[in-house]
This record gives C-alpha cells, structure tokens and sequence, in this order.
C-alpha cells in the first residue's frame, strides 16, 4: 500500500467522544468527523454525514482545510470494497471504508465509536440521541464481524485499525493509546487465505446496493446468509494476528 498520510482520527458521538477534545493536534494528519462529532474540537479536517443528517445540526462556517463527505463520495468507497451490504450500514464502518479509499493512511484510530450504549443516562457526548447501530437491520447483525471485515481488508493493504478508547465496545480492533499511535507498527496480516474465502462467498452470494440504498431492497437479502459471511469473517479474525504494537 502507497499511502498518501499517516494517521486519521475517526470521531464518533459516543459519551467519551470529548476526550479526544484535548489530544493533540499533531498527533492525526486528518480528523474525521461523523455526523454531530464535529463539536467536539474545531480542527476536524472532514465531516462525514449520511443523507438524513439535519441541516440544523451542520457546522455554518467551514474553515480552510474543511471539507464535507456525503453520499456523492462515501458510496463508490463503499463499493470499492464489497458494497455497504456487506460492509455494514452504520456511519463508522462507512467513514472507515472511505477514510481507508479516499486518504489511504498507515493507521485509522476510532474515539467515541465503541457502538455500546447505557439503559439510561446520555447516549452521546451531546445528550440523547438515536443508537443507529440498535436498529434491526439486516447488515448489523453482528457489529463484531463488521469491525473483523474492516480491519481485515484495511490490513491487507497495510493500514491498522485501532480503537483508541479505553471503554468497552462492539469493534475489535486493537486497542492503542493516542501517544503510541505514531509509533504503530504496520499490521502484518498472517491468514490471507481466510480473508479470501470471506471475500469469495459475499461474490458468490451477490448481495448489492450500488446507490448505498439497501433499505429499499431488503426483501432481496437473507438474514441467515449474511450472517454465514459474518461468520467467516470471524473465523478469519481468528486465525489472524494484526498486531500493531
């Protein structure tokens, strides 16, 4: 992999989300935020945000540098590996696919994006919202093996994927500190062959969504075979070392 930059910093909506408010700067060459995570710290490089997110709820004044990523680019991204079926239809997988396609880094870190959300009390670092990965949905049975996938196909190209939260959480990337993340040695991805055999039956079943817009076609799709591919990608995880510290 030729990558373009080193580090990207994925935010998320999560209650810890405001730590990263005070990390610095020049630990992350691009800050990607998603949806409202862009309140968090005024440096972020790219909003990222799907069709349905408020216009009340954007930033007004854009600084030099800022830049906005909707449908229009994070979709062909998606598509680029595998589609967003398979992918996963949840904001962080999807800004992790596009970071991986569009900024090619050496290391994705993710905040605020652990995907576990409390009974009671604030859901996110901005009060209560809507859980979106909770939903029923068909390609969010198991976020665990959406995290694998992603981290699997990022591996492949040379990019780590680590969860820079220290809170319990639905991803399974490694997890690393913000000062180490710099130092983050490159993921060597030890079971190809299983990341293949995933890879070969998503083709062989054939689920697809070119617009991004699967919940218009969910009849088409079947629970227990995507949950088969789930399933391999787990496997694959297993039987995988991407160690990155």
């Amino acid at each position: 992999m030729s990558t373009n930059c080193d580090t990207v910093l994925i935010l998320g909506s999560a209650p810890n989300a405001v730590e990263a408010a005070a990390w610095p700067r020049a630990q992350f060459d691009h800050v990607v935020a998603i949806n409202n995570a862009w309140a968090v710290r005024p440096d972020w490089s790219y909003l990222i945000h799907p069709e349905d997110f408020p216009e009340a709820r954007r930033p007004v004044d854009l600084k030099q540098g800022q830049q906005i990523v909707d449908y229009r680019q994070y979709i062909p991204q998606q598509n680029a590996f595998g589609g967003v079926v398979y992918a996963g239809g949840t904001m962080a997988f999807t800004a992790g696919y596009w970071a991986l396609g569009a900024l090619r880094p050496r290391v994705i870190g993710f905040m605020g994006c652990d995907m576990m959300y409390a009974g009671a009390g604030n859901t996110h670092f901005y009060g209560t919202g809507e859980a979106d990965p909770l939903r029923d949905d068909v390609t969010l049975q198991s976020l665990e093996a959406k995290s694998a996938r992603l981290a699997l196909l990022a591996a492949e190209m040379g990019c780590a994927c680590v969860n820079l939260s220290t809170e319990p959480s639905r991803l399974v990337f490694p997890r690393l500190s913000v000062a180490a993340l710099r130092a983050a040695e490159q993921p060597a991805l030890t079971n190809p062959p299983g990341v293949a055999l995933a890879r070969e039956r998503e083709v062989a079943l054939g689920y697809s969504a070119p617009d991004g817009r699967y919940w218009e076609q969910l009849d088409a799709f079947e629970p227990d075979k995507l949950a088969a591919i789930d399933a391999t990608w787990l496997s694959a995880l297993e039987g995988a070392s991407i160690a990155v510290a």
